[in-house]
């Protein structure tokens, strides 16, 4: 990222900056936009060139390897984003590369992203895999990363991916799958799992492919997770409506857990939700600005209590205003403009920690003995209530959500078990910017059965709030 002037910062103030931001803030992992030496900035790393090169704009490759130790002894994993997807047509790059068809297919009908104006690679090819395959195990063993998120899967699993018909070939079997890409991701999983056991290997893949993220040795792909992109859009899509409207979108909210134990997912705000017009997370919220960042709060936390694993684009943490710019500076004049967005980072400051310290919220992200609905059936008045549980059964957190504006009082929600419930995070405290509705640090159950529960407490839902309750 460009500093404040007209400079990029390099790797040395990178991992001092960074490092001390994402320990104070809670974060276990950041992960990095490609640092492959690329051509245009304005692809922000995606059209990659150099493949064996970390981009000369930060340092040398010996100050990315210590920027990489620098993160790792301040107990922060890094990944990288891994682009074998597509490769730009730059005459000093791969196409074309020895007078032929060298990596690329010589049929323009497999050879080419016309959306991208890139080519593709032929994942069919001993040679280009090996390329390829090779090319993932060097930053995994050389810089010592913690694991690649592969760009654009769906656009390698798919032979008519955003074409016409016409202007694709089938395979041998006459269907649409990619064979050779099949093959290759198969391949680059295990290879990368047997060599460097316990590093991630992350899909972005946008279709119902099945089995994305398990084993090869079942049919799988051979991911160790897969980002949710079906999840991001419908909550994306409630959380930017009206609330008075919400009511009639509520299956947004609820649709996800019909699915989330097909694969191991990742929940992603990234940041080609904020980009191209789409405008910031924060400009995405209705309502006024108080009502904007309340609802921003509510979005962070409903994701921190969802099963799966969480990532947040940079800036998101503080509610950014305007769009990312690939040419500016975040907006960090922002966090002494006023409570708010101090707020906003405070929370996810919490939420981290409480994510980190309570297992119920981790444990079995992949497992649906993790998750238990209370009642997903409330749309008239916009609220969801569930626990989460960790391996040990008996350890739950309670996680009660209000999407609209309006404070509920008496509130009842049944419980798995009688005692008190602590309120561990309410969104709308005033520490975060919100009006300070809530329990008074948590609430007493009673011996009323309630919602297929054998007890009860009731609540006071905050405002476009979320609270995490957990039995004492």
């Amino acid at each position: 990222m460009p500093d404040e002037g007209d400079r990029f910062l390099t790797y040395a103030e990178l991992a001092e900056q960074l490092g001390a931001y994402a320990r104070d803030m809670g974060f276990t992992h950041v992960e990095l936009m490609p640092v492959m030496e690329h051509p245009f900035y304005g692809s922000w790393g995606y059209q990659v060139i150099g493949y064996f090169a970390p981009t000369r704009r930060y340092g040398t490759p010996q100050e990315f390897m210590a920027f990489v130790d620098a993160l790792h002894r301040q107990g922060i994993g890094v990944i990288l984003d891994w682009v074998p997807a597509h490769f730009p047509r730059d005459p000093h790059g791969l196409g074309y590369f020895d007078g032929t068809h060298l990596y690329e297919h010589a049929d323009p009908r497999l050879r080419e992203h016309a959306d991208w104006g890139t080519l593709i690679f032929n994942y069919g090819r001993n040679e280009v895999s090996n390329f390829l395959v090779g090319n993932a195990l060097f930053w995994l063993d050389r810089y010592h990363t913690d694991g690649l998120r592969v760009d654009a899967v769906a656009s390698m699993l798919y032979l008519d991916y955003s074409r016409k018909e016409g202007e694709w070939i089938p395979n041998a079997f006459g269907g649409r799958e990619n064979l050779g890409a099949l093959h290759f991701l198969r391949r680059l999983n295990e290879v990368a799992h047997r060599d460097r056991p316990g590093i991630v290997m992350a899909a972005e893949e946008s279709t119902t492919w099945p089995m994305v993220s398990r084993p090869t040795y079942v049919g799988g792909l051979g991911f160790g997770m897969k980002w949710n992109l079906g999840w991001m859009h419908d909550v994306l899509d409630f959380m930017s409506r009206d609330p008075v409207h919400r009511k009639f979108h509520h299956d947004r909210l609820t649709f996800g857990l019909l699915y989330a134990w097909t694969e191991n997912f990742v929940l992603p705000l990234s940041h080609d939700e904020v980009v191209h017009g789409k405008g910031s997370l924060l400009q995405k919220m209705p309502g006024d600005d108080w009502q904007r960042h309340a609802n921003l709060r509510a979005l962070y936390a409903f994701m921190y209590g969802h099963p799966g694993k969480k990532l947040l684009f940079m800036g998101n943490e503080f509610g950014q205003s305007r769009e990312w710019d690939h040419d500016r500076s975040l907006d960090w004049h922002l966090l002494a403009a006023g409570p708010y967005h101090r707020g906003v980072q405070r929370l996810v400051r919490d939420l981290n920690r409480l994510h980190r310290t309570e297992p119920a919220l981790h444990e079995l992200d992949f497992d649906p003995a993790g998750f238990a609905w209370i009642d997903c059936s409330d749309w008239e008045q916009s609220v969801v209530s569930f626990v989460r549980r960790a391996r040990n059964a008996d350890d739950v957190v309670l996680v009660v959500c209000n999407f609209t504006p309006l404070p509920r009082h008496g509130y009842r929600v049944g419980v798995p078990r009688a005692g008190f419930y602590r309120e561990l995070v309410n969104t709308d405290a005033a520490v975060y910017g919100g009006s300070n509705a809530g329990n008074d640090g948590g609430v007493w159950s009673a011996a009323t059965p309630w919602q297929g529960q054998p007890h009860s407490v009731s609540l006071t839902l905050p405002p476009l709030g979320v609270t995490f309750l957990k039995p004492e």
